[in-house]
């Protein structure tokens, strides 16, 4: 810029040498005007370059912001929040990494094509071309680092999964032995009694030619189903109570209430149980 001032300041110099006072006036003015021009239409070059040369450099800056924001975020992949900010982020990236390598090229166009010749603005740009190089290695770095932590959060989803399936198919296993267990300890402490008149044990081929449940089709459906654990009393509703089925001695109390009605109490169910799981009682 010096060197056009100085060079346009000789030619005026030189050419005021070979005119009158009023030419040299017009003239020294018409080339005053043409400096004048000169000088404007340089400082609109130079603006539009600082004003492209600024938004790459605060595209930098944003850039740098988000990429720590999605760094942060990295941290916590599994919560949604976090994978909201990484992907909202990586997307304001991806695009702001394109919009300054247009206003790169841009900024070198504008320097090719403008008549300010400025080698420290130049290494400027290219500076600035190295800073959008060095971001774009750290952002696909990033971006195979998240690759591989979704690769690897959708492989233990996939375990827990099946882990999950496992657990299920365990409890429901367990829970279905622990159901026949507890049948089988059901049944284990199950017993059933009935009493009735002589007749009527008679005609359920309970009682047969004075035997008990000799006869192998009596009807089992006429006996009371209990649990030994918890069923100790059984009353009777009569006066006149006779055991006919087998049961050991000092296991059972069989008494009279206040109508005078039998009731069994069983004082020792495991033996009371052991001889037979039936209990037939003859009554009046």
């Amino acid at each position: 810029m010096k060197k056009i001032l100085l060079f346009v300041a000789c030619a005026l110099g030189l050419s005021a040498c070979n005119m009158t006072g009023g030419q040299q006036q017009d003239a020294m003015q018409q080339e005053r005007d043409s400096l004048q021009r000169i000088i404007n239409e340089k400082d609109m070059e130079l603006d539009d370059i600082l004003g492209v040369f600024n938004e790459v450099q605060e595209g930098i800056r944003r850039i740098n912001e988000a990429e720590g924001r999605v760094t942060i975020a990295e941290g916590n992949p599994e919560s949604a929040s976090s994978k909201d900010v990484i992907r909202d982020n990586m997307d304001f990236i991806k695009q702001a990494m394109q919009q300054n390598r247009d206003l790169i090229a841009q900024l070198q166009e504008k320097l090719k094509n403008s008549s300010i010749k400025n080698t420290k603005m130049q290494k400027t740009i290219e500076s600035l071309q190295a800073q959008i190089d060095a971001q774009s290695a750290r952002i696909q770095e990033l971006e195979a680092s998240l690759a591989e932590k979704d690769a690897l959060i959708e492989s233990q989803g996939e375990a827990i999964a099946g882990l999950s399936n496992d657990v299920a198919s365990l409890t429901e296993e367990n829970k279905q032995k622990a159901e026949k267990v507890q049948q089988q300890d059901k049944e284990l402490n199950s017993a059933w009694f009935v009493f009735g008149t002589k007749n009527e044990l008679k005609e359920q081929k309970i009682l047969t030619n004075g035997d008990v449940l000799k006869s192998g089709d009596f009807n089992k459906n006429y006996f009371t189903k209990i649990d030994i654990r918890y069923d100790k009393d059984i009353k009777f509703y009569s006066k006149s109570a006779q055991l006919l089925s087998s049961h050991p001695a000092g296991t059972y109390q069989l008494t009279k209430d206040n109508q005078g009605q039998y009731e069994l109490h069983i004082t020792d169910p495991q033996k009371f149980w052991s001889v037979s799981k039936y209990l037939v009682v003859l009554v009046k």
